[in-house]
């Protein structure tokens, strides 16, 4: 994670993000620790502070801010305790196949959260760029990863940065492989329900050499509004058993890899 003179000098959009993750790490951060971080004023990050505070991002509370009432985060940790075995066992295959010095892209979500943590565990020396705030901080435990966070629209129930601005940022880098989750996989191909998240994987999908996607079997044979990709674009499945049925004749069609945990 980037160190306290990094924070410093950085633009407002940055400086938001920045104070949202520190909002995960503490119960309360303050004005005039903020303002020394960033090396800016502390009206400057009282306006921060405001500007979010309007968006419902935060509390503000006497001298800094807080993070909001609990109960935000529950559409995240209500799906951290589903299939926890099964996608902790795929996310642990997929990052056996990562190399060292390889530059990645990971969405945000519970599965990335697990893949993230595989990652740290085994110590692999790696760039991630990501627009989860929940990667960053884990993946930010290990020495080995050099984590670059995309900026965009604060998802607060999800922990992620979304929106044009955030897929904008991530054109900016070519990467040797993506990593990503999805809410749903049936025939026609990889589908997400949280409006926003689409974009940002297609992006994503787009700016890498080879492509990963971690889905376990729950998954399999559904269908959501938000399209990803179509199955030709898949790269390689990740996920805990093998398909059935339709979805598993259209794999075969167009010669998805399918990797077993």
């Amino acid at each position: 994670m980037s160190s306290d003179s990094d924070l410093r000098n950085l633009g407002k959009t940055d400086r938001h993000t920045q104070i949202l993750l520190e909002l995960r790490l503490a119960p309360h951060v303050r004005v005039a620790d903020l303002a020394a971080k960033f090396g800016v004023t502390t009206e400057t990050v009282r306006r921060d502070i405001a500007e979010l505070s309007n968006q419902g991002l935060l509390q503000k509370s006497h001298g800094g801010a807080s993070p909001c009432a609990s109960g935000t985060y529950r559409a995240l940790d209500q799906r951290q305790g589903e299939c926890v075995k099964e996608r902790q066992q795929l996310a642990h295959k997929a990052a056996t196949l990562v190399k060292d010095g390889q530059t990645l892209m990971i969405d945000a979500g519970s599965t990335a959260m697990e893949f993230a943590r595989a990652l740290a565990i085994i110590g692999r020396q790696v760039t991630v760029v990501t627009n989860s705030l929940q990667v960053a901080m884990i993946l930010g435990t290990s020495d080995s990863v050099n984590v670059i966070v995309a900026p965009g629209r604060y998802l607060n129930d999800e922990a992620a940065l979304v929106g044009t601005e955030t897929c904008s940022f991530l054109r900016r880098y070519h990467v040797d492989a993506c990593y990503l989750s999805a809410s749903a996989l049936g025939e026609m191909g990889v589908s997400e329900s949280i409006d926003g998240f689409g974009s940002v994987k297609r992006t994503m999908l787009e700016q890498s050499s080879a492509q990963y996607f971690l889905i376990d079997g729950s998954k399999f044979g559904k269908r959501h509004l938000l399209k990803v990709a179509d199955i030709s674009e898949i790269g390689n499945l990740v996920t805990d058993r093998e398909p059935s049925g339709e979805l598993a004749q259209a794999l075969k069609k167009q010669n998805i890899k399918i990797i077993l945990s």
